[in-house]
C-alpha cells in the first residue's frame, strides 16, 4: 500500500570545528560579530524529512511516494531515489531555487551553528495530493508553511487519512492553525519537546489532544515512546543500541515504522516497537540516510528486542 510523504528534501552540509565556538567569541563584543571557523572536515548528506521518511519505510519494503519541491541542483537527490527505487513521480523541481540546504558546524564540545535555507521547499503548495494517485496513508511533514496547510486541506478532500508531523515546523503555526491540523488529522506525531510547544499554543492537554484523533504519538528519545490512543496510554521502549553516534534523523526512522505499521493493519504495541526499532537503527550511523539493511536483518533485529516478529 502506498504511503503519501509530504515534506522536505535537503541536502546537509556537516562540517567540524576543532576548537570551542565561546574561544572565538568575546562577550562584550557580541553586538558586531565577524567570525571565522576553521574546519578541516566536512560532509554532504541527503536529508529533509521527507526523503529520511521515505529511505525508512522502503528499507522496510513500504511503497513510499514522496511529494515536495527540490531545487535546480536537485539532480544528484533524484538520481538517488531513482537508485533506490523509490518513486519521484510527485516531486516537482523549482528551475529558479536551490534545493533546501542546511549548513550546520560543530565544534568539540558539540555546540553547534546552523544556518537554513528553505529555498524550493517554500514552494511546497505547488504540489497538489489530488495528483498523487490511489495512496492509502499520508504523512504531513515539516515542509513550507502554505503547503503544509494546503495538504491537510487537500488530504481531507481526496479522503486520505494523514499523520500530521509538525517536527521543527511547529513554530511557524499559531494556536488556531494547530487546532485547525489537529481537527483534520487521523494522526498526530510530536517529540517530547514539541509536545510542549503544541500544548501551550493549543491549550489543550495531551488527553485532549489523544481525544480528538485516533492516536497521539509522543517520542523521548532514550526513554522510547507514549502512544495515546483515546483513554489508553501505551508506553513503547526503547531498543538498546552499543553506539549511539548520531540523532539526525532518529525520528524520521521512527515514523516510517509507524507508517508501516499503520498501512499494514498491525496493533499499536507493534506499530511503536517497529518505530522504535527504526529509530535505534538510525541512531548507530553518521547521517540521515547511511544505514543499509535488508529486511530480514529488520525482522530479526525485531525479534531480538521483542521476542516476536511482526
Amino acid at each position: 500500500m502506498t504511503s503519501l510523504i509530504c515534506g522536505s528534501l535537503a541536502f546537509d552540509s556537516i562540517m567540524s570545528f576543532g576548537g570551542r565556538f565561546s574561544e572565538a567569541l568575546l562577550a562584550d563584543q557580541l553586538h558586531k560579530i565577524n567570525v571565522a571557523f576553521l574546519v578541516p572536515e566536512m560532509r554532504r548528506e541527503f536529508g529533509g524529512c521527507a526523503g529520511n521518511i521515505a529511505y525508512n519505510l522502503k528499507l522496510l519494503e513500504g511503497d513510499p511516494l514522496i511529494m515536495a519541491t527540490i531545487g535546480k541542483d536537485g539532480a544528484p537527490y533524484l538520481d538517488r531515489l531513482e537508485q533506490l527505487g523509490i518513486s519521484t513521480r510527485a516531486i516537482k523541481t523549482i528551475d529558479s531555487s536551490y534545493t533546501a540546504q542546511a549548513f550546520i558546524t560543530t565544534d568539540n564540545a558539540n555546540n553547534q551553528i546552523t544556518a537554513f535555507h528553505p529555498g524550493a521547499m517554500t514552494f511546497s503548495h505547488q504540489n497538489t495530493v489530488a495528483s498523487a494517485g490511489t495512496v492509502k496513508l499520508a504523512i504531513i511533514a515539516p515542509d513550507g508553511r502554505d503547503g503544509m496547510l494546503q495538504h491537510a486541506d487537500d488530504c481531507v478532500t481526496a479522503d486520505i487519512p494523514f499523520i500530521f508531523d509538525p517536527g521543527q515546523g511547529l513554530p511557524m503555526f499559531n494556536g488556531a492553525e494547530l487546532l485547525h491540523f489537529i481537527e483534520l488529522a487521523s494522526y498526530v506525531a510530536v517529540n517530547d519537546y514539541e509536545a510542549e510547544l503544541l500544548v501551550e499554543r493549543t491549550g489543550l492537554d495531551l488527553g485532549k489532544i489523544a481525544q480528538r484523533v485516533k492516536a497521539l504519538i509522543v517520542t523521548r528519545g532514550e526513554l522510547g515512546a507514549d502512544i495515546f490512543v483515546k483513554d489508553e496510554r501505551l508506553v513503547i521502549p526503547a531498543v538498546p543500541v552499543e553506539h549511539a553516534l548520531d540523532p539526525t534523523g532518529c525520528g524520521d526512522a521512527f515514523r516510517a515504522g509507524v507508517l508501516y505499521g499503520l498501512t499494514n493493519d498491525f496493533d499499536w504495541p507493534t506499530t511503536g516497537r517497529l518505530g522504535s526499532l527504526m529509530g535505534a537503527i538510525k541512531i548507530g550511523h553518521q547521517g540521515a540516510q547511511n544505514h543499509v539493511l535488508s529486511r530480514e536483518e529488520i525482522d530479526d533485529r525485531f525479534e531480538r528486542a521483542f521476542g516476536y516478529r511482526f
